[in-house]
């Protein structure tokens, strides 16, 4: 493992990529050789003073990453995803389709289906031949466990949900209108519920022939994004069971354009848009 020396920073390739606005650095690692502190996550995700981002998504082989290589069998590359405040995150719906697209692109996966490690398990992708470098990208993550009820205090105001569980913890709050939401904030949730804090949804229905919503998204450790592909699982899983649904399709509408959920089974297929923007150079330094 080398540790950046911050007199002297090395330089690394990086890769800028975005589902549905949701934005990412990926640094390609694939042997496992760089120390990502917290420090310097936040000084590439800063976006101002680094290149800017919701997170960043480190490309690594799953044997070559401790909380990876148990998947190593299943998965040639693991996820390892890091909020824009330095924290580690099991999921991200979003950030799976940008890596994927990013390993396609690059030649470092093949096929129009392989496996993903993440660090709440493994997830498979689909990008169909025809789909262009901007073309939708599905993922199937675990179906979603929706929790008991909870709420969220935003500005002053408590805003009731629904907890779930994507791999990582949401709470689900619909409101009359998604744009009147402050999310300047973090959120006050219930530690008894959300230990570890949680990403937040509000959701909006529209009016149409599918089940479809408004959302917007607090993510915990990134703030108010454009979009949150594990939200838009748990909005649709949380919208279906309200509705007396086991399984079904919903459509998510977020600032960033439009998420489509399918639910059925054990399964929740996620499917948007991914595209790599931008290559270059970094330096590694978290001055």
């Amino acid at each position: 493992m080398r540790t950046p020396d911050l007199a002297h920073p090395p330089r690394a390739r990086f890769a800028k990529g975005h589902a549905t606005g949701n934005d990412f650095v990926l640094l390609p690692d694939p042997d496992g050789e760089l120390v990502l502190t917290p420090e310097l996550v936040r000084a590439i995700c800063d976006r101002r003073f680094g290149i800017g981002g919701d997170g960043v998504l480190r490309v690594v082989r799953a044997a070559k990453h401790p909380e990876g290589a148990r998947y190593a069998g299943q998965a040639e590359w693991f996820m390892d995803y890091h909020n824009a405040d330095g924290s580690l995150a099991e999921m991200c719906g979003n950030g799976v389709r940008v890596y994927a697209r990013y390993l396609a692109e690059s030649g470092l996966a093949t096929g129009p289906a392989f496996a993903l490690a993440t660090r709440s398990g493994v997830v498979s992708v689909r990008i169909p031949a025809d789909a262009g470098e901007d073309g939708l990208i599905s993922v199937d993550l675990t179906r979603p466990v929706v929790g008991p009820a909870s709420a969220a205090r935003f500005a002053g105001r408590t805003y009731p949900g629904t907890s779930c569980s994507v791999g990582n913890p949401h709470l689900v709050c619909p409101v009359p209108d998604v744009s009147t939401v402050d999310l300047s904030g973090p959120p006050e949730l219930d530690p008894a519920v959300f230990p570890e804090s949680a990403n937040v949804e509000l959701v909006t229905p529209v009016e149409g022939p599918e089940p479809r919503v408004r959302m917007r998204v607090y993510e915990r450790g990134s703030g108010e994004t454009l979009s949150c592909g594990s939200g838009a699982c748990a909005a649709a899983a949380v919208l279906l069971q309200q509705a007396g649904q086991g399984d079904g399709r919903v459509v998510i509408d977020v600032p960033g354009g439009q998420l489509r959920l399918r639910l059925e089974g054990e399964r929740c297929e996620l499917t948007g848009p991914a595209v790599i923007v931008a290559d270059g150079e970094l330096r590694l330094s978290a001055e």
